[in-house]
């Protein structure tokens, strides 16, 4: 049997997200409900790498594999320095031995996708340089707890586009339909490969996928306003100058006139208010920041048991 790994969002189809986040929702509803959630994943240890630091991945990871009756075991930079102290082949060998999963927060997305090539249990792509998709599944519930559908749902992305987030948000739209608008500066458009693939999808689920140089005619109409850090982990050498090609690019109260008056305002987080956000549109009522970074707990949790139990759970 081939191993389920979540290295891109398209690794999952859309049936995929849909009982993912199906799971979610009902182990959502039963903690709220009784306070525990069963323990589904008794006697599973989930590994976690991080090569960069983290709140909302570790946290819900952690806390997730706890409430679902399983351990989550931590590996930071310092303990394994994977391909310089350890090579990743030998750390996928030994730690898929012992564990039932792996998850991975990385600087280079080639780092995640060797594990899974050498892993003989599921790989999670806790985030890297070329994607983020355990955030955006929280992203998607979210949009869907309170736009009931996702179909004609438009996206607004303002900000990096060259960015994981916007990857993996450009990516699931097109997968599931819906229509997405990525304004970027000059310099600062998607990757071209991941571009005309979530074209393609998009082409092929009836959705749309545009970029622009304009945040104003991107953010017209929108359901949604998404934006990120200009200046993500990795690129501070550059923060200056990210600082003055983003300057029009900020997500304030005028921007957000121009989406629909019920438009969702959102954030990965962590924000840095006055940059790519200002304090008025983080702590709108629009805003739903919070609940997205709740909804990482229970996004993961669907991926947990998907991902070990099967799609049945």
């Amino acid at each position: 049997m081939k191993i389920k790994h979540l290295l891109s969002i398209t690794d999952l189809t859309r049936r995929d997200i849909l009982d993912i986040l199906g799971i979610a929702e009902k182990l959502k509803k039963r903690l709220r409900k009784t306070g525990k959630n069963k323990p589904l994943l008794k006697g599973k240890t989930l590994i976690m790498i991080y090569e960069k630091p983290s709140l909302r991945t570790h946290a819900s990871f952690d806390i997730g594999m706890f409430q679902l009756g399983g351990h989550a075991l931590y590996f930071g930079p310092e303990h394994i320095g994977l391909g310089v102290r350890e090579p990743v082949e030998h750390a996928a060998k030994v730690l898929s031995s012992m564990g039932s999963a792996i998850m991975a927060r990385v600087f280079a997305h080639d780092t995640v996708a060797e594990l899974a090539r050498y892993s003989k249990v599921p790989v999670i792509n806790g985030l890297s340089d070329l994607e983020h998709p355990c955030q955006i599944l929280a992203d998607i519930m979210t949009m869907v707890e309170y736009k009931r559908s996702l179909h004609r749902i438009r996206v607004a992305f303002v900000g990096d586009g060259n960015n994981n987030v916007t990857h993996s948000l450009a990516l699931v739209c097109g997968l599931l339909g819906m229509h997405i608008v990525v304004a970027s500066p000059k310099g600062y458009a998607m990757s071209a490969a991941v571009s005309a693939k979530a074209r393609s999808l998009a082409v092929k689920y009836g959705g749309s996928v545009t970029e622009t140089q304009n945040p104003e005619s991107a953010v017209k109409g929108a359901d949604v306003v998404y934006t990120d850090t200009w200046v993500s982990m990795g690129a501070e050498k550059e923060k200056a100058k990210r600082l003055k090609a983003f300057r029009r690019y900020q997500v304030n109260e005028k921007l957000m006139s121009l989406a629909k008056p019920d438009a969702l305002f959102m954030h990965d987080m962590p924000a840095y208010l006055g940059n790519e956000v200002t304090k008025e549109v983080f702590d709108s009522k629009q805003s739903v920041v919070y609940d997205q970074a709740e909804n990482r707990l229970h996004a993961q949790k669907g991926l947990l048991v998907f991902l070990m139990k099967g799609k049945k759970s």
